[in-house]
C-alpha cells in the first residue's frame, strides 16, 4: 500500500511538473502580448520596440518602476510607465500610464487588480471618461499631484469607491514622479527640462471606511 501511494505521488508530481512546463511558455507569451497592447494604447504611434528598450528607475518614494520609451524615426514621442499601488480596497493595483513629451497624460490601462466588481473595478474606464471632473486624460501634473475632490483635489472619485480612487491616483502620481525625474529617450536621471518639477507621491491613502458594502 505504501509503495502504491509513493508511486502515485511520484507520477502525479511528474505530471504537474510537465503541465507547468507546457503552460509556462503560452502564459509568458500572453502576458507579453497584453503588455505590448497596453503600451500601444497609452502612447502616440511609434516605430521602435519600447519593451526591448525599457529601463528601470526609482520613483520619488524609492519604488523601482519600468519605463517604456516610445520613439518615431528616432525622436521621442512619449513614454509608458508601469506603476502600482498597494492601497487599493482589495490590495495591489497595477497599471500603465502614458505621457507625451510635454508631460501630459495620454491614457492609462489597468494591468492587474482585485477591486470590487461594479465599484472599484469601474476605474478601468472612469478616469478616462469625459464627464464632469472624472477624466485625467490630457492633464499635467507639473503643478502638483492628482487628488480626489474629497481630499482637496479636482478629480471626481468613483461613486462609493473613494479608497480605490485614491489608490489609483497614487499610482498615477508615482508614475509621473518617475517621468519627471528621467530623460524619456535615454533614461538619464534628471528634472524634466520644461517644467523643472519633480513631484512627491502622496502616501495618505489609509482610509478604511465602508458604506453600504462599498467604499466611501
Amino acid at each position: 500500500m505504501l509503495l502504491s501511494l509513493t508511486i502515485i505521488c511520484v507520477v502525479a508530481g511528474t505530471l504537474l511538473a510537465w503541465v507547468n512546463t507546457m503552460t509556462e511558455g503560452p502564459i509568458a507569451l500572453s502576458k507579453a502580448a497584453a503588455l505590448e497592447e497596453a503600451i500601444k494604447n497609452v502612447t502616440p504611434p511609434f516605430d521602435n520596440n519600447p519593451v526591448a528598450e525599457a529601463y528601470t528607475t526609482e520613483s520619488s518614494d524609492g519604488s523601482p518602476l519600468l519605463i517604456y520609451p516610445a520613439t518615431q524615426n528616432g525622436i521621442p514621442v512619449g513614454v509608458a510607465v508601469e506603476t502600482y499601488t498597494m492601497n487599493g480596497f482589495s490590495g495591489e493595483i497595477r497599471l500603465i500610464v502614458g505621457f507625451d513629451t510635454d508631460g501630459k497624460i495620454i491614457n492609462y490601462s489597468i494591468l492587474q487588480h482585485a477591486e470590487t466588481p461594479g465599484l472599484g473595478s469601474k476605474m478601468m474606464d472612469w478616469f478616462k471618461t469625459d464627464k464632469n471632473k472624472q477624466s485625467i486624460v490630457g492633464r499635467s501634473l507639473a503643478s502638483g499631484n492628482l487628488k480626489v475632490a474629497k481630499d482637496g483635489g479636482d478629480v471626481d472619485a468613483i461613486t462609493a469607491s473613494t479608497i480605490t480612487s485614491r489608490a489609483f491616483l497614487e499610482a498615477v502620481n508615482r508614475a509621473y514622479s518617475v517621468y519627471a525625474g528621467t530623460d524619456a529617450s535615454t533614461g538619464t536621471t534628471g528634472v524634466d527640462g520644461e517644467s523643472g518639477a519633480t513631484e512627491q507621491v502622496d502616501g495618505e491613502t489609509g482610509a478604511t471606511e465602508t458604506e453600504e458594502g462599498g467604499e466611501l
